[in-house]
C-alpha cells in the first residue's frame, strides 16, 4: 500500500505520515528532507541555494543519510531547500529516488508537496493535509524556541508565506491536492486527533 500525504509547511503533515507509517507497518520517506540535504550541503559549503548548477551537482552524487533531524530542520534551511525544490532539474533526480523508494515491498507512507500529483500519482489513498498560515507558523516558532533558536514569531510567518508563495506558484510540480485527495485540514486538530481521521479515511479507501 502507497500512501501519499501532501501539504505546505508545518501543517503537520511529517508527523501524521511518521504515526502513520507505523499503524500500517510501511516504511516512510519525509520527500523534503532530501532537498534540505541538498539546501544544507549548499550551505555548509558557503554556496548559494540558487545556484543550479551546485544544486544539481550535490543532488546527484551526495549521502542523503550525513544530516541529522535537527541539522535539517536548522534556521535558513526550509527557505534555502525551497529554492533548490523549484528546479527542473534537481526535482528529476528526486523523482527517481522518491519513486524507487515507494515501489519497495510492503509499501510507503511519502509526506512532500507533489506525492499525490506528480511521484505517486496512482497511491491508494491520497491526503492532502493543511492549516491556516497562522496556526502553522505557530508550530514552527514552538519548535524553533525548544531548539534554542533565535527569531521571531513574526519571522517566521513571513518565511511560512515566502514558501508557500514559491511552492504554489513554482512552474514544476506545484503544492495542490491531487483531484482524489482527501483534504484534512488540522487547524484545530491536535496530532491524535487528526491522526484517528487519517486512519478513518485510510480504512474506508482500501
Amino acid at each position: 500500500m502507497i500512501i501519499a500525504i501532501d501539504g505546505p509547511a508545518a501543517s503537520g503533515k511529517g508527523t501524521l505520515a511518521r504515526l502513520l507509517a507505523r499503524h500500517y507497518g510501511l516504511k516512510h520517506l519525509d520527500t523534503g528532507s532530501l532537498y534540505r540535504a541538498v539546501a544544507l550541503a549548499i550551505l555548509n559549503a558557503g554556496g548559494d541555494p540558487a545556484d543550479q548548477a551546485c544544486a544539481l551537482k550535490i543532488a546527484r552524487q551526495m549521502d542523503f543519510n550525513q544530516f541529522s533531524d535537527d541539522e535539517l530542520r536548522g534556521a535558513g534551511v526550509g527557505e534555502a531547500a525551497s529554492v533548490v525544490a523549484a528546479m527542473p532539474e534537481v526535482r528529476a533526480i528526486m523523482l527517481k529516488r522518491q519513486r524507487a523508494f515507494a515501489a519497495e515491498p510492503p509499501g510507503a507512507v511519502l509526506d512532500g508537496r507533489d506525492i499525490g500529483t506528480i511521484v505517486c500519482p496512482d497511491a491508494d489513498v491520497k491526503l492532502f493535509v493543511t492549516a491556516l498560515a497562522g496556526v502553522r507558523a505557530g508550530r514552527r516558532f514552538e519548535e524553533a524556541v525548544l531548539r534554542g533558536q533565535d527569531g521571531s514569531y513574526e519571522e517566521v510567518l513571513r518565511d511560512i508565506e515566502r514558501r508557500d508563495e514559491r511552492d504554489t506558484n513554482r512552474a514544476i510540480a506545484p503544492l495542490k491536492p491531487a483531484a482524489d485527495a482527501h483534504l484534512l485540514d488540522t487547524s484545530e486538530l491536535d496530532i491524535e486527533t487528526a491522526f484517528q481521521a487519517a486512519v478513518r479515511v485510510i480504512d474506508g479507501s482500501t
